[in-house]
């Protein structure tokens, strides 16, 4: 008999606690008017929706990779091509791995290579070369300069590191592109 009271306690309980919490609302509700304002104050940049023109508006052109290229380091872009050998070769001849081998890279068209199925964003620029301000903008964000690309790897954030790859990339050749004036 003693638990049926023990039950009966604890429900009880239970049910002043709800009534409680739904009065509470109420409460809230008649005292408190919030007011919706006109535009957001603060926007946070990659929310589709309502978003203001500047959130919208295409990122910043990238500065133009020839100035550094005259400076850049194929030995540090070695280094820098290692993040790159899980999915590509760079030798003459080398295999085609998750993507195409980059041996002659420079200059040859976006889709320029046999035996590799390349996404339909980059079979969109089936026209153009890997020039360097194209391989710029790819290294940059591949996902940007080309959406809808197969490549997962973020990018390279740094003008300097993009500039050693691309000058690496240029040495993997038997006839190096000239650099730009």
């Amino acid at each position: 008999m003693a638990s049926s009271l023990e039950s009966n306690k604890i429900a009880a309980a239970l049910l002043t606690a709800g009534v409680i919490a739904m009065f509470s609302g109420f409460a809230a509700e008649l005292l408190y008017h919030p007011e919706q304002l006109e535009e957001n104050v603060y926007t946070v940049a990659g929310v589709e929706g309502d978003a203001p023109a500047e959130v919208a508006e295409a990122p910043p052109a990238l500065e133009p990779i020839g100035p550094l290229l005259a400076s850049a380091d194929p030995a540090a872009g070695e280094s820098v091509a290692r993040k790159c050998t899980a999915c590509h070769s760079f030798d003459e001849g080398g295999p085609t791995k998750v993507g195409p081998n980059l041996w002659n890279i420079v200059n040859r068209q976006i889709t320029g290579y046999d035996g590799f199925s390349f996404s339909d964003a980059l079979l969109e620029k089936a026209d153009q070369v890997w020039d360097y301000e194209n391989l710029n903008g790819f290294l940059h964000r591949p996902r940007d300069w080309a959406p809808g690309t197969k490549m997962s790897f973020a990018g390279l954030r740094s003008e300097q590191e993009r500039a050693d790859i691309i000058a690496y990339m240029r040495g993997q050749s038997g006839e190096p592109a000239p650099l730009p004036q």
